[in-house]
């Protein structure tokens, strides 16, 4: 089981937050990736990563319920008026009690399951931590513009200073771009059980309402994110041309044994 070694053993669940609606992209994650929906992707994906107990859709969508049934995944049904993925989570919290949760978006795939697993033993090795996520050096200098690129700056402990759909830090000095100067925030999150249910009493913040970034009340609250640092990505789906564009860079990787 996970969590046995050196440190107390904890249990560990993931929950896929998958709805139907979206503005962009109606019904994106069931969308055909490959020959598979996309939660399918994602959910396949999540069960790969070490350390994680069980694996659950959290969705407000029968059709989506189903799909996931169906290829033999676990699906939970949840209330339709979250207005966060994380208050999404808070709720199945209550039926599937844990110590630990993982929060990966049910439109994001991993590319390499086992970058999650430093996150998950840091969480076993400091119960001090009580909110955690990953971020990736961004090589690509057309995302600092980006504003679906939210972007994350840390202080020498790896503890998150804040996030931004912005270019941060900015650069006063506007010289060439430089690979390990900019991360970009990955949504994918782990919570101590404690702050995962006190994120739905906390007052939404004045910075997540102007970002549109939820992890930005628990900053402004005073909590502290773990941030760790990965060379792997995820496709992120949140758009038609996202979707085909991870059809073909997935095409292009080599088989799994």
């Amino acid at each position: 089981m996970a969590g046995e070694g050196n440190h107390k053993p904890i249990r560990v669940v993931a929950a896929l937050p998958a709805r139907y609606g979206s503005t962009r992209f109606p019904g994106k994650p069931l969308a055909d990736l490959l020959g598979k929906p996309l939660i399918q992707h994602a959910y396949e994906a999540a069960r790969r990563v070490p350390g994680i107990d069980r694996v659950v859709v959290a969705t407000d969508d029968d059709r989506i319920a189903d799909v996931v049934t169906g290829f033999g995944g676990e699906a939970v049904m949840t209330r339709s008026d979250h207005a966060s993925g994380t208050d999404r989570l808070a709720e199945l919290a209550q039926k599937f009690p844990a110590d630990v949760y993982v929060n990966i978006q049910g439109d994001e795939v991993l590319q390499e399951p086992a970058m999650l697993a430093p996150l998950i033993e840091a969480f076993r090795a400091d119960p001090a931590l009580e909110v955690g996520t990953v971020c990736h050096p961004i090589t690509d200098p057309a995302d600092l513009g980006n504003p679906n690129v939210v972007k994350v700056v840390c202080d020498h402990h790896g503890n998150a200073l804040y996030f931004s759909r912005a270019e941060i830090p900015f650069r006063r000095e506007r010289g060439g771009f430089v690979k390990g100067e900019f991360f970009r925030h990955f949504g994918i999150y782990v919570f101590r059980r404690p702050a995962l249910e006190a994120f739905p009493t906390l007052p939404e913040s004045p910075l997540e309402q102007i970002e549109m970034l939820e992890q930005l009340r628990f900053l402004q609250a005073g909590y502290r994110i773990r941030v760790l640092t990965t060379e792997h990505s995820a496709y992120r789906v949140d758009t038609p041309d996202d979707l085909a564009q991870a059809a073909r860079e997935m095409a292009s990787q080599p088989a799994e044994a």
